[in-house]
Parts: structure tokens; C-alpha cells; sequence
């Protein structure tokens, strides 16, 4: 089995980032995998110092076959660096694992996402594959199941599943008017169709909605484990790129099985009990009550 490289994308967050590193290095195949970090500009002048702090520390890693900093001369915000990034290196290497800067792993995370990318490779229909999960009733720890809406929260794919989208979203005109195509979009989460207007309109700038429309469109699916190799660390933490939330509707608990060996499954479909069980942080009752929950105990 090659080793997928890994691809660490950071910003202003060095605490977050220390914690990202250091659970990474205690994975058992760390030692054996190539670490790309992708360092993006300061936005403001005010960023200038947090930046050179990471910087600064990024020359300090250790504990990996070997290490590459991109270190870029202006700020490209994390949707650009990641679209940019990952086409980068994954044309060299047929296929990646991916991190941003606030996520805990477990042990046993490169060996679950390498044996997953090695297992699903040839089946066109997988998308990606997830580290995180929510805790999920009615499985086994070490078997997988399947959604269609991909996480952006430690997550593998492959180059030809990478390069066919498109992220100007063309025929976006089309299916802002069509109800039916928006019901669908939203069988996997409340929020898509919504989060999708706010990025073409400018609102926000997520690469993670537009990867998700292609996976809708595509009929295509993500592969996650039944206990989290992940855990996000940045929500509560006021440097966040885009939350900083009290109270975290995905909080999980993360994988301490140290299971190295996975059972995964060729009937891949939706499973409707555990897919209830996915989408549920996403209804809206329970985007509005962690919505008033922040609102009521903000700090």
C-alpha cells in the first residue's frame, strides 16, 4: 500500500495548529508519510505577527518521511488555497489526505484513510473518504457507512474524482429555480441548498459547498467510519476562520480503540437508520437551538 500524502493547511492559529501537528505525529505511519503544509498570507497587518509565529513553528516539525512548507506571498483565503493546493499535489501523486489547522486526530487515522483510499480506489461511485463522524448507533467500531454529502473535517479523495469540478458552479442559474433539484440537494442536510446561494452570491466563500454540489449532481458517495478520527478544535476558538461557537452541535468523540484494521463494505448505499442519525445536526430544530444556545450564553 503507497502512502497518501498529507496536506495541512494553515493560517493565524498557532495553538490549534500545535495540537493538529501533534496529534498527527502519534500516528503510527506518520513516520512514513510526506507532510505538505500550505501557510496562507496575513489578510491584515494585524495578522502580520500571528502568521510569523506559524511560520516560525512550521520550521520546527519533525517526525515525518519528509516535509514541505508553502509559504504564500499573499492571502488567498482557505477556499482558494485549498482548491489551489490540493490540484496542485494531487496531480503528482493520484490521490491525498487533507487537513485544515483545528483538527484533532486519532492514532489510527492515516491507517484508516490510506486503507480506505487503497480499498474504494476503483469504486467510481466513492467520492471521498471522511475521518470525522458523529457518534453513530448500529455499527461495529471498526466497519464504515456511506452518505452523499462529504466532510470537509480530515478527508482523502483521488485525482480523477478532484478534477472534474466545477467550481464556478455553471449551471447554477438552473437549478436556483428548481425545487425539486433543491429538495434532493437537501436530503443530506437542511442547509445545502441555502449554504449554495450564499456562496454565488458572494456572502460567504466555502470550496466545501461547490465540492458537495458536484457529489449531489454526481449521484456519488462518502465514505465514513463508525468511530471519529477527528475531532475540531477551532470551533470555540475566537481565531476561527468562520465560527466560534460555545456550544458545538458536532461535537464527537474521537476514536481510542486504536483498531489499525477496517472492514469495509461493498454495498454501498444508503443505510436509512444511519442516515437519519447523519443529518440530524443539520435539521433545522437543531440549527436553531444550538443557534439560540450561542446566542443566549455568548461569552
Amino acid at each position: 500500500m503507497s502512502l497518501a500524502p498529507i496536506l495541512l493547511f494553515t493560517y493565524k492559529r498557532l495553538g490549534t495548529l500545535q495540537q493538529t501537528v501533534s496529534s498527527l505525529q502519534k500516528n503510527q505511519l506518520s513516520s512514513q508519510s510526506d507532510l505538505f503544509v500550505f501557510s496562507d498570507a496575513a489578510k491584515s497587518e494585524k495578522d502580520i505577527d500571528s502568521v510569523g509565529e506559524v511560520r516560525s513553528y512550521l520550521k520546527t516539525i519533525t517526525d515525518f518521511k519528509t516535509i514541505t512548507i508553502h509559504e504564500s506571498p499573499t492571502n488567498k483565503g482557505l477556499a482558494t488555497s485549498i482548491i489551489s493546493g490540493v490540484t496542485q499535489i494531487i496531480n503528482d501523486y493520484g490521490k491525498i489526505i487533507v487537513l485544515e489547522d483545528d483538527l484533532e486526530t486519532s492514532p489510527n487515522f492515516l491507517s484508516f484513510m490510506n486503507q480506505a483510499l487503497d480499498y474504494y480506489e476503483h469504486h467510481a461511485s466513492v467520492f471521498s473518504i471522511s475521518g470525522f463522524t458523529m457518534p453513530m448507533k448500529g455499527l461495529r467500531p471498526d466497519e464504515v457507512y456511506f452518505t452523499q454529502r462529504a466532510s470537509s473535517w480530515g478527508w482523502a479523495t483521488w485525482k480523477d474524482r478532484w478534477t472534474p469540478i466545477d467550481w464556478q458552479v455553471k449551471d447554477y442559474a438552473s437549478f436556483r429555480c428548481n425545487d425539486t433539484q433543491r429538495k434532493l440537494f437537501n436530503r443530506m442536510g437542511s442547509d445545502m441548498s441555502d449554504m449554495l446561494d450564499r456562496q454565488m452570491r458572494g456572502d460567504i466563500n466555502s470550496w466545501a459547498i461547490r465540492w458537495c454540489y458536484h457529489q449531489y449532481k454526481k449521484g456519488l458517495y462518502t465514505v465514513f467510519p463508525a468511530e471519529s478520527k477527528v475531532q475540531n478544535i477551532g470551533l470555540e476558538n475566537p481565531a476561527s476562520t468562520h465560527t466560534n461557537e460555545r456550544f458545538n452541535r458536532f461535537k464527537t468523540k474521537i476514536d481510542q480503540r486504536h483498531i489499525r484494521q477496517f472492514r469495509f463494505s461493498d454495498t454501498i448505499e444508503l443505510d436509512k437508520y444511519l442516515l437519519n442519525q447523519f443529518t440530524r445536526p443539520y435539521s433545522i430544530p437543531e440549527r436553531v437551538k444550538y443557534k439560540l444556545l450561542n446566542l443566549l450564553f455568548a461569552r
